[in-house]
């Protein structure tokens, strides 16, 4: 057991010192949108939300699309390291969530004029934020283990489901939402300024995502490890 708390001590180091890291880049992605790219003609400073709102879309898809494939894996492989994983995934995708989701109104209200509308990405989003809640609920909910892995393994599959038809709504309906600007069939339309801003947010979330899922995943094994599961790192 000291053996197996001491691997989830040293997994929680080290997601500490990727989290530090990520949250340097992106307090330096941050000053590049104020300092280094160039004011957006139509919308003004408030496009340099984009940077901070993009980028945190970018991480909750990821985050979301992991928790569903460590989903398919626990159902071939039964190995409650996936579950456990795809459980500390899912909260931090809930956490980037919550920033893509706060930060896009605010966008929205000084771009379309109102804090909200349905169309199909938001409403879409939204909806995989909210099956994700679920997904919590449920853990929190059944209390066998192995139920409790099978279940939220299902929600997490329909998730990543979903994650491609958010990225394609905006080809397959009509929508206020822009079209994608990075992840479009032909070459990024944006100055190389924005772009280079953009793409270093991106890489900057990618690291925040790394750090802070091994850390939650760490302090998951650490408690499966006091509730007598030894083999859970």
């Amino acid at each position: 057991m000291s053996t197996n708390l001491s691997a989830a001590r040293s997994t929680i180091r080290r997601g500490l010192v990727l989290m530090t890291l990520g949250l340097l880049a992106a307090a330096g992605v941050y000053i590049l949108a104020i300092y280094y790219t160039p004011m957006e003609a139509r919308q003004g400073l408030a496009q340099k939300i984009f940077y901070v709102h993009a980028p945190a879309a970018w991480g909750a898809l990821v985050a979301f699309s992991v928790v569903g494939l460590s989903s398919i894996l626990y159902l071939w492989l039964h190995d409650e390291r996936l579950d456990l994983f795809a459980a500390s995934s899912a909260e931090v995708g809930i956490a980037f969530s919550m920033v893509m989701l706060t930060t896009g109104p605010i966008w929205g209200k000084t771009v379309w004029g109102t804090w909200w509308t349905w169309d199909a990405r938001l409403t879409l989003t939204l909806f995989l934020f909210f099956l994700f809640v679920a997904y919590l609920a449920l853990r929190a909910a059944v209390p066998d283990r192995g139920e409790r892995a099978r279940f939220s393994a299902v929600v997490g599959i329909m998730g990543l489901v979903l994650v491609p038809f958010i990225h394609l709504s905006v080809y397959l309906f009509r929508t206020l939402h822009p079209q994608p600007v990075l992840l479009k069939p032909s070459a990024p339309s944006m100055p190389p300024e924005m772009l280079r801003t953009l793409l270093s947010g991106m890489a900057a979330f990618t690291l925040l995502y790394l750090g802070f899922v091994t850390v939650r995943y760490g302090i998951a094994c650490a408690a499966n490890v006091r509730e007598g599961s030894s083999d859970a790192v």
